[in-house]
Formats: structure tokens, sequence, C-alpha cells
């Protein structure tokens, strides 16, 4: 059985195995080498391994380690984390992304902080964890692909009746309980027009043109948005609707025939995705009626719902004593919808600021380490012991 490296070392060999997810297909990669690093570190630590390659994603893979007592089929602790990163920006890193570096206090590296990381300070707080002595079971579920479609999270079922009583997932949130996020859904708007010499407007059907009518409709959403719905756990309490790219048109002396929109929305938890969906085709219906075959609306991913804990739950109360953290809503959106579904308690805790998130030059602070393990540890023992 192969030593546990240690903790610098997992850190520095999780950095350096390169695990982006992302739409464009040239920056997409595997997850699979660190699903085995993950995989061969937790049998050191007597776990049982079960690996799933995605069936809506070949090429990647979850991964759920257990240790079940005798006696204790169900309940216990799930802690939960994804495997890939973002993409990376060379012209803005000031180092090699994929090596870890320690300076200034911090720990740099690509995955540092959100959130690749954390399966080290899990695997390090169960170091000194008798597992013999749980009392109920422990879960370690590794996922692919949050960062784009969160694929991995989607297909949970692959591992049979899996119920905990309790998860956290382990995105950088300073270890403060969240409880609660918006969703997430990302369209694109795809108008097909018909092309024809600049001269003549009539001869053609302008997409940009099309657009325009397209976005005033959107812009009503935006405001709909704002007089419809309100939460007020978050510092943007409405649902959001964000114009984020548009590209058309090939020369100023040709109509335009295709223009693409990409918008972004936030709905609040509890928000019906498919009452969401609605409510743009009616917003749109003149306009395709205007043009008929012109517009089309395409998921760019599968939405993403809203998540909510209930505050009085638990594991709140239990994350909250132990890192002295009051739980808090966050803006960003992670699987916990997902993980929830399976049926237990789950917040949203890990060690990392979530400002370092998809930015260069991420890092974690040193001396949030070892605070971080301990409450790891300490958390473990109460729900498992």
């Amino acid at each position: 059985m192969p030593q546990l490296p240690s903790f610098i070392q997992m850190y520095r060999d999780l950095v350096a195995i390169p695990s982006v997810s992302c739409l464009d297909p040239s920056w997409d990669t595997s997850n699979k080498p660190v699903i085995d690093k993950l995989a061969t570190w937790l049998e050191c630590l007597g776990f049982q391994i079960d690996v799933h390659e995605l069936d809506h994603q070949a090429g990647k893979f979850n991964l759920l380690a257990h240790y079940i007592p005798e006696d204790a089929e169900s309940g216990g602790l799930m802690l939960a984390g994804h495997t890939d990163t973002v993409p990376w920006d060379e012209g803005r890193w000031t180092q090699d992304p994929f090596k870890l570096r320690e300076d200034n206090g911090r720990l740099y590296g690509l995955g540092t902080a959100d959130m690749k990381g954390f399966f080290a300070f899990v695997i390090e707080a169960l170091r000194s964890t008798d597992l013999r002595q749980l009392k109920k079971p422990l879960y370690i579920l590794a996922t692919a692909d949050e960062e784009t479609t969160m694929a991995g999270a989607r297909e949970l079922d692959a591992f049979g009746h899996l119920k905990p009583d309790f998860a956290v997932i382990g995105e950088p949130t300073s270890m403060t309980p969240v409880i609660t996020h918006k969703g997430h859904m990302t369209e694109a708007v795809r108008i097909t027009g018909k092309s024809g010499h600049s001269s003549n407007p009539a001869a053609g059907i302008n997409a940009i043109e099309v657009m325009h009518d397209v976005i005033t409709e959107l812009r009503g959403i935006q405001k709909e948005f704002q007089q419809r719905y309100h939460d007020d756990a978050f510092e943007v309490p409405y649902p959001t609707l964000n114009f984020g790219a548009i590209h058309g048109g090939d020369a100023a002396n040709r109509i335009c025939a295709c223009c693409e929109l990409h918008i972004d929305m936030r709905p609040l938890p509890g928000m019906n995705i498919t009452e969401l969906y609605g409510l743009i085709d009616q917003r749109l219906a003149e306009v395709k009626a205007q043009y008929p075959g012109a517009v089309c609306l395409e998921h760019m991913h599968e939405p993403v719902p809203g998540y909510r804990c209930d505050k009085d739950a638990e594991i709140v109360r239990l994350a909250s004593e132990l890192t002295g953290n009051a739980a808090q809503p966050a803006n960003y959106c992670t699987e916990a919808p997902f993980v929830q579904a399976l049926g237990c308690q789950t917040i949203v805790m890990g060690p990392g600021n979530i400002a370092q998130a998809h930015q260069p030059d991420e890092f974690i602070q040193i001396d949030e380490i070892a605070p971080a393990q301990n409450q790891l540890r300490a958390l473990i023992r109460q729900v498992c012991m």
C-alpha cells in the first residue's frame, strides 16, 4: 500500500494535474487523473472506492469513497467537492498555474481555492482520525464538470441509494456556512435572417434588427423580475438577466443573416424554471410571429435551480458552532441543489475565499489551513463518532 503524502505534497500534486472543464473543446480535459489520485489516497485511509464514468459526458468521472461501519448502513456525513477548474489566462498569471508556489503567506496555483485543494484538507483531517471508531457512515464525493454543465452532480443516482444525513460542499467560503444561493441558466438566442445587398434592405431580413426587437423584449423581462420577485436574503434581491455576449454580421455592406446573443439568468430559490422559459416565450411571441422561423432559443447547458437549506437545520447549527461563523447567502451557484436532492441537510462551506475563484494567481492563505483542518476534523467526529 503506498504511503500517504504530506498535506503540501497532496496540494502540489492536485494543482499539477490539469482538469479544466470548458464548453470550448480546445480547453476541455478529462478529470480522470485527479480521480485516480484521490482514489489512491483514500484507499490508503481505508475507504472503499466507487468510480463512475458519466453517462452524458464521456471521459469525465465521479468518485464516491465510503467508510460504512457495521450496523450503520445509512445516515452519516458526506464531504463533497468538484475536481475541475476553469481555464486560465496565461497573459494574466505571473507564474505557472500548475506549479504550487508558496509566497507572502499564500499558496498559489489553479484550484488552490476553487476547489481541488479542498480534498487535501479533507484527507489531512482524516489522517489523524481512526475510522474504526466511526459509528456512522462517512462519504467523500468528487464530481466532474461543476464549472460548466454540472454533469457530475446530475448523475449521483449512479451510486445507488446514497442518503447521508448531512452534506458539506467545500467551495471556498472562508469556512462560513452558506445556506442559500440563486440558480443559473445560460441561454443562446439565435436569429437566422436572410442576407442581401445593403443597398436594398427589403431584399433580406436583417438579423441584427430582429435581435434589437428581441433585446427590447428581454429588457422588459429584466424590469419584470425586479417588480414581481423579491428575496431579502440576497444583496441583489431579485432574479437577474445579463446580456453577456453578442455576435453578428460580417460586413457593413451586407444585410446581416445571422446574429447570436448569450444571456445569463439567476433565478431565486424556489422559482419554477419551466415558468421562466414560459415568460421568455410569451415575451418573444410577437417577434416570432413577425419573423417566422427566425428566432430560436437554445440551452447552453441544462438549468441549475436555486438552493436553500433551512436556517434552523442541525447541520447549520453545528457548522456555525464549530467555526464561529453565522450562516450566509451566496451570489454564486454550486452543486448544492443536486446534492440536497439526495434527501440530506446540505450546506456549502470550505476553506479559501470565493474572491479568488476564477482569478489569475489564485491563492489560499496559509494561516487558514490549520483552523480549517481542525474544524473539518471536529465536524467528522461530531457527526460520525
